[in-house]
């Protein structure tokens, strides 16, 4: 809690919380603490204690407040809020999912969604299940095996993933920020991962120190395929009853190039073996 505070500090300057910047150079960036505490509304002494790690117990009404003036989004807020709970040793608001495999109702459900690749994927993104057209979509992902399939590992790690995605950056950062929700519904897996990301990649440790926290849902992503072209599909996300698993499908309407585009992945798919 009390680095996730002291980073978000630093990336909200004063002129976004309408302070003056005041004359010189500031020696840190963002908001200083005491400008921070009293935009919050506590005192400078009680905010320090909470940034340094000696108060473990802020209330409801304190997270908020300073979530409202660090701007975060309700996914950040959420997540501070978590944080908290894991700081004071409370029960966390999100209990942790205990890892399970894909039940045969959503491989059945995987099925039926084709020509549209869908994949099964737990907290930390490993792939539970995919149909042969998620597999066929992201060119290399069948390399790994089985249990070493992971889509954020994948954005990294395979010299595929950079062409493939027409915007990595985008693609890359969201990767990250999802993951840092995971931190409290997973926090073992999400460390080994986080471990082993921060050894192979210098850009996923930057990213991952920015601590930002996005939920993924509904969007587009923009592909350079080669074996469809270049292709931008839609995506949805739907979330599983409390065991931490999501179905992502990514579609477009029928009758459309878009379409089409599916029709010959699921072509060049058909001796795919799905996981």
């Amino acid at each position: 809690m009390a680095r996730f505070l002291r980073i978000r500090r630093g990336q909200i300057g004063p002129a976004d919380v309408g302070l003056p910047t005041g004359p010189g150079v500031r020696r840190t960036p963002g908001l200083r603490r005491e400008e921070l505490a009293a935009l919050a509304g506590v005192s400078v002494d009680y905010y320090v204690r909470i940034e340094q790690g000696r108060e473990t117990a802020p209330s409801d009404a304190v997270l908020d407040a300073l979530a409202r003036v660090l701007r975060l989004s309700p996914d950040e807020h959420a997540h501070l809020l978590g944080l908290a709970d894991q700081a004071a040793g409370r029960t966390p608001r999100r209990r942790p999912a205990e890892p399970k495999p894909a039940g045969p109702g959503l491989r059945l459900l995987l099925e039926s969604l084709r020509p549209s690749p869908a994949y099964v994927l737990d907290e930390v993104n490993d792939v539970l299940a995919a149909n042969p057209e998620g597999l066929a979509l992201m060119p290399g992902l069948a390399d790994y095996a089985p249990g070493a399939r992971n889509t954020i590992r994948y954005a990294f790690l395979h010299p595929a993933a950079r062409t493939l995605f027409a915007d990595w950056d985008r693609v890359a950062r969201n990767c990250v920020a999802h993951l840092h929700t995971a931190e409290l519904g997973a926090p073992g897996r999400t460390a080994a991962l986080v471990e082993e990301l921060s050894a192979a990649s210098g850009e996923f440790a930057a990213l991952w120190r920015r601590h930002e926290v996005w939920v993924k849902r509904a969007g587009a992503t923009a592909f350079r395929h080669p074996a469809i072209g270049r292709v931008t599909l839609a995506n949805e996300v739907l979330t599983t009853a409390g065991d931490g698993q999501r179905v992502l499908v990514y579609q477009a309407p029928p009758g459309t190039p878009e379409h089409d585009a599916l029709v010959l992945l699921a072509l060049a798919a058909q001796d795919v073996r799905a996981p």
